[in-house]
């Protein structure tokens, strides 16, 4: 198997639920959701990050809106829509079943050693 691989493919598969997270909290604008996803210990590169956020604009779940900067240019900040609130609540209920079986199946490993 290749670790790295998989590890990989498990934080993709992830950072769609973590930024409507960061979203969900307040409307963000791409320099700063990437600066707390890096807090939060997951590293993402703007070229990752803007296909994504188009991605999930033209599915309905993200709007967004420009703003005067104090420091450069109008930036775009993005917000949930009400898809993508509900989007959010799915993937927290999903990430609850399949973080509860993962937990299983690990606690009942560490069982298995004793």
């Amino acid at each position: 198997m290749n670790i790295e691989n998989a590890k990989s493919q498990m934080r993709k598969g992830m950072l769609e639920y973590c930024i409507l997270l960061i979203l969900n909290r307040a409307p963000s604008y791409a320099t700063d959701i990437i600066r707390r996803l890096e807090e939060a210990q997951l590293i993402v590169v703007e070229g990752t990050l803007y296909p994504l956020l188009t991605r999930l604009k033209n599915d309905g779940m993200l709007c967004y809106e420009w703003k005067e900067s104090l420091y450069g240019p109008p930036r775009k900040y993005y917000a949930l829509t009400e898809q993508g609130r509900e989007s959010l609540q799915a993937l927290d209920e999903a990430w609850g079943a399949l973080a509860n079986t993962v937990n299983i199946l690990r606690n009942a490993e560490k069982q298995d050693e004793q």
